[in-house]
C-alpha cells in the first residue's frame, strides 16, 4: 500500500503548487483562461505521457487478462472524467482569486474527500472504515480551522468563490469515484487517465476561441501555463491514477488533502502569506490526519462491501 500513498501523495504536493503559480502568474490570465490552457496543455501531455505507458505496458504483460470491452458505460464514465477535470479548472482558479490561494484550495480539497466518501457509500454501498472517518473527521477539523482562521484571521467569505471551491471539490469526487469504478471493471490506471486527458484538452480547446489570451505571450505567463498544466495535471493524475489503483476513492481523496497543506506552506514561504495561531494550529491537524491514513493504508485497499448492486 506504502508505494500508492505515496505516489497519490505526491500529486498531491503537485497539485497543491498551482494556485501559488497562479498569484506569481499575470493579473490579466482570468480563471476561465487560464483554466482552459491549464488543460489544453496538460491534458494533451497527460494523453501522451499516459497512452505511452500504456502501451508499453500492454507489450510486457502479453499474458494478462484482455482489456474490458469499450461498451457505452466505460465511454461514458471516461468522458464524464474529462468533463469535470475541464470543469474543475476554471471553478477552482475562481475560487482562489476571490477568496485567496490558502483558503481557496483548502475549501475546494476540503470539501473532496468527504463527498468522494459518500458517493463511493451510495454507489457501492462499500462502509467506509473506521481509520479512514477517522482521519477524514480529523483532516476536516484541521481544514475548517485553516478555514476560519485566514490570513491573519482576515478571511473572505465570498460567496461565489465558496460556491465556486465546493464545485470544485465535487468535480474531484466524481473524478475519483468514476476512475475507481473502470479500475474495477478491468481498466488499467494509463488508460483510464489518459482517456480523461484527451476529452478534456478536447473539450477545453473549444473555448480557446473566446477567451483572452495575451497573458499568454508573455514569459511569466507561459511558464504558468505549463506549469500549472504539465507539471500540476499531466504528472501529478498519472501519479494520481496510479496510486487510485490500490486505494479506495475515498481514501484517495483524503490523501489529496495534502494539497491545501502544500498550498498553505506555499502561500506562507513564497507569497509571504501570515496565518493566525487558529489556522496554524488547523495545519497540524491536517497533517495528523493525512498522517493517521497513511498508516492506516498499509491494510489491504477494499474493505469487503456489505451489499453490491448489479
Amino acid at each position: 500500500m506504502v508505494p500508492y500513498v505515496l505516489a497519490v501523495l505526491a500529486a498531491a504536493v503537485l497539485f497543491g503548487t498551482t494556485g501559488t503559480a497562479q498569484a506569481l502568474g499575470p493579473d490579466s490570465a482570468t480563471p476561465l483562461a487560464l483554466g482552459v490552457m491549464r488543460m489544453v496543455f496538460g491534458g494533451t501531455g497527460l494523453a501522451l505521457i499516459a497512452f505511452t505507458l500504456a502501451a508499453r505496458m500492454s507489450k510486457r504483460r502479453m499474458d494478462a487478462a484482455p482489456r474490458p470491452r469499450l461498451g457505452a458505460r466505460p465511454l461514458s464514465l471516461m468522458l464524464l472524467t474529462g468533463v469535470c477535470l475541464a470543469l474543475y479548472q476554471p471553478l477552482f482558479f475562481l475560487g482562489t482569486e476571490r477568496n485567496g490561494v490558502a483558503i481557496g484550495t483548502v475549501i475546494a480539497l476540503g470539501s473532496a474527500p468527504i463527498l468522494a466518501g459518500l458517493l463511493e457509500w451510495a454507489l457501492t454501498r462499500r462502509m467506509p472504515s473506521f481509520t479512514w472517518v477517522s482521519a477524514t473527521l480529523l483532516a476536516t477539523v484541521g481544514v475548517v480551522m485553516l478555514g476560519v482562521g485566514g490570513e491573519s484571521g482576515n478571511v473572505s467569505t465570498d460567496p461565489i468563490g465558496l460556491a465556486s471551491s465546493v464545485g470544485a471539490g465535487a468535480c474531484f469526487a466524481v473524478i475519483a469515484n468514476a476512475q475507481r469504478t473502470l479500475l474495477d471493471s478491468g481498466w488499467d490506471p494509463f488508460t483510464v487517465v489518459g482517456a480523461m486527458g484527451a476529452s478534456s484538452a478536447a473539450l477545453s480547446a473549444l473555448c480557446v476561441p473566446f477567451v483572452d489570451l495575451e497573458w499568454l505571450g508573455t514569459p511569466s505567463g507561459l511558464f504558468m501555463a505549463l506549469w500549472v498544466g504539465l507539471a500540476a495535471i499531466s504528472v501529478a493524475y498519472v501519479l494520481f491514477t496510479w496510486g487510485l489503483s490500490g486505494l479506495t476513492a475515498a481514501t484517495a481523496a483524503t490523501l489529496t488533502l495534502g494539497e491545501p497543506l502544500t498550498a498553505t506552506v506555499l502561500g506562507i514561504t513564497v507569497l509571504g502569506e501570515q496565518l493566525s495561531p487558529l489556522a496554524i494550529m488547523g495545519l497540524v491537524i491536517l497533517t495528523a490526519g493525512l498522517a493517521l491514513l497513511a498508516w492506516g493504508s498499509r491494510k489491504q485497499r477494499d474493505p469487503v462491501p456489505f451489499a453490491v448492486e448489479g
